[in-house]
């Protein structure tokens, strides 16, 4: 019995051992059938840093160039406007009349006393008597101090002839000739100043800065008809 026993015992046991092997083999996953990745696994774009500024249609923001920077770090902080500063400007000089005047900062070596306040705003202002004689006059642009004045150096016979006849020939005053600027884009008038222009013509220039963008809209405004001669928009 035993010896007729045995063969049937290794014939089970070679059964399983095969039964074993192909259930390996049927675990095994080829390279053809592994997933190629999850939807977890794929990778994600990467997005770009903003530049800081103005907004832009995206409702991020757009880097300003250095001159916006500088106007609307300037223009916000002048509490005393051009026409207020030009008026304290020329009553510091008898029978003068305004030829320009231009926001910008306080220079840290003013000799006023006391000193304005390195890089803060002010307004300088030119006015000149009747014989073309300039004088510079400083306005704080937020207090409206006024800082000492003086005659321009080396100011020539011919120079003073200059602009004697511009203010001559200045039909419109300064007021009038920025209520046209400012009719045509509202924003901050910055500059003013009685000049010629490229055909000869004594213009007023007025520079106005908008608030929305900080771009600056230059308009020569003739200054015997009060007629839109140029307008530029400077988008530094």
């Amino acid at each position: 019995r035993l010896r007729a026993a045995l063969p049937a015992c290794l014939l089970a046991c070679s059964a399983l051992f095969l039964t074993g092997c192909g259930s390996e083999k049927g675990n095994e996953v080829s390279p053809a059938a592994a997933p190629t990745g999850s939807p977890t696994d794929t990778a994600r774009p990467t997005g770009t840093a903003s530049p800081t500024g103005s907004p832009s249609p995206t409702g991020t923001e757009t880097r300003l160039t250095d001159d916006q920077a500088e106007r609307r770090a300037l223009v916000p902080a002048a509490t005393v406007t051009w026409d207020k500063a030009a008026d304290t400007a020329v009553g510091e000089v008898s029978g003068s009349k305004l030829v320009e005047i231009e926001l910008t900062r306080a220079e840290s070596d003013s000799t006023a006393s006391p000193a304005p306040s390195p890089g803060s705003p002010q307004w300088a202002a030119e006015v000149a008597t009747q014989d073309g004689t300039r004088h510079t006059v400083h306005i704080d642009a937020a207090t409206g101090r006024v800082l000492p004045s003086q005659p321009e150096g080396e100011q020539s016979a011919e120079d003073k002839r200059e602009t004697a006849d511009r203010l001559s020939k200045a039909k419109l005053t300064a007021e009038q000739a920025v209520k046209t600027a400012t009719g045509q884009k509202k924003g901050t008038v910055v500059a003013v100043q009685l000049d010629d222009d490229d055909a000869g013509k004594v213009v007023w220039s007025v520079d106005v800065v908008t608030q929305d963008d900080w771009y600056k809209t230059t308009y020569d405004v003739d200054a015997a008809n009060g007629e839109i001669q140029r307008e530029e928009v400077d988008r530094d």
